[in-house]
């Protein structure tokens, strides 16, 4: 049986070269992925307005693109 949290927030290992940078950033990048899910069905359901879902989504967008800057991902 699986925990509400593994159901809720599932993930994926990680195939690609490994650094901890790049970890970090797959970490990051589902967690991206799974909030904009969340909020695409909200916006759907209609429980949150079309603007709303969209400033979430750039804010959510602007952290992951922070992320990675910070992390120094696709920097030679």
């Amino acid at each position: 049986m699986t925990s509400k949290d593994d159901f809720l927030y599932p993930r994926s290992p990680y195939r690609g070269d490994f650094t901890p940078e790049n970890l970090v950033f797959n970490a990051n990048l589902q967690e991206f992925a799974q909030r904009i899910g969340y909020i695409c069905a909200l916006e759907t359901g209609g429980k949150i307005p079309p603007e709303e879902a969209y400033s979430q989504i750039k804010e959510l967008w602007k952290k992951l693109k922070n992320s990675k800057k910070n992390l120094g991902i696709g920097e030679d």
